[in-house]
């Protein structure tokens, strides 16, 4: 009874900010200003959505991010299954040495590295383009990706490779056909936190996106909204949940497999 009410409270305490955000939304200005917030509205309003749906360039912000994120995830998705196919059904020299570096590289913290990929973006032309957005995006995702597509290509038996190559199924054939079907509970789980993270990107959509704002992303409309004088919060509540939307539709369509590949990731 203890554990449930834990998690009844831990349910509400995540959920509030959602909550607040969404009934932010609707409020009229004048409640959002009132120096009495209330936790209801008895007048709902529809005028923030009207605003940021006003915007000229909020389609393409939403195209844009639309891009970003399905790049993200296909392309870091196919490569971390080829990478944790290899380093885990070959053996080869510094093995084990790339394993610890992916890692490592997880513990390097974004901001550090904002800088660097500054100025390599621009060695390599990709500043005020969508390629900064999705380059680092994919760097950064795969090394969580490719230690946890490890265990699921761990968890299948080799025999059954064997048996494949011995009923005439090329390597090609048993990676795609057999494996890849086999471990995509876990792809479909390093797939939700990829996309997440490049969906609600903020710094390297600032950082990378200097004067070209066509090619802006979602989490850039947010400061349409936001002036320092004047803060339209009914209009950064209502665009905040409006990128919300897309991140619980693609968690709904995946929430099957989510739940399957985060048990196979926890049992392994």
């Amino acid at each position: 009874m203890a554990a449930e009410g834990s998690a009844l409270l831990i349910a509400v305490v995540v959920a509030f900010p959602l909550y607040w955000m969404v009934l932010s939304a609707f409020k009229p200005a004048g409640e959002i200003e009132s120096g009495e917030p209330r936790p209801w509205t008895l007048a709902p309003s529809l005028e923030s959505f009207r605003r940021v749906f006003e915007q000229r360039e909020f389609g393409r912000y939403f195209l844009n991010s639309l891009v970003v994120a399905g790049s993200v995830v296909i392309a870091s998705a196919l490569i971390a299954f080829l990478a944790a196919t290899a380093v885990t059904r070959f053996r080869f020299r510094f093995r084990t040495t790339l394993l610890i570096m992916f890692l490592v590289a997880q513990m390097v913290p974004v901001e550090a590295l904002t800088i660097p990929l500054f100025f390599l973006m621009r060695d390599f032309g990709q500043l005020n383009t969508l390629g900064a957005l999705i380059l680092p995006h994919i760097a950064f995702s795969l090394p969580f990706a490719i230690w946890m597509l490890r265990g699921f290509v761990k968890a299948v038996p080799e025999a059954l490779e064997e048996a494949a190559y011995l009923d005439g199924a090329s390597r090609s054939r048993f990676l795609w056909q057999i494996l890849f079907p086999l471990v995509l509970p876990g792809l479909v789980a390093t797939s939700v936190f990829s996309f997440i993270s490049a969906w609600n990107d903020f710094l390297f959509a600032k950082s990378f996106i200097i004067s070209d704002t066509s090619q802006s992303t979602l989490p850039m409309a947010l400061l349409v909204f936001y002036k320092p004088e004047e803060p339209d919060w009914g209009g950064v509540m209502a665009a905040s949940t409006v990128m919300t939307i897309p991140v619980l539709i693609f968690f709904v369509l995946v929430q099957r497999r989510l739940v399957s590949g985060l048990g196979g990731a926890v049992k392994d």
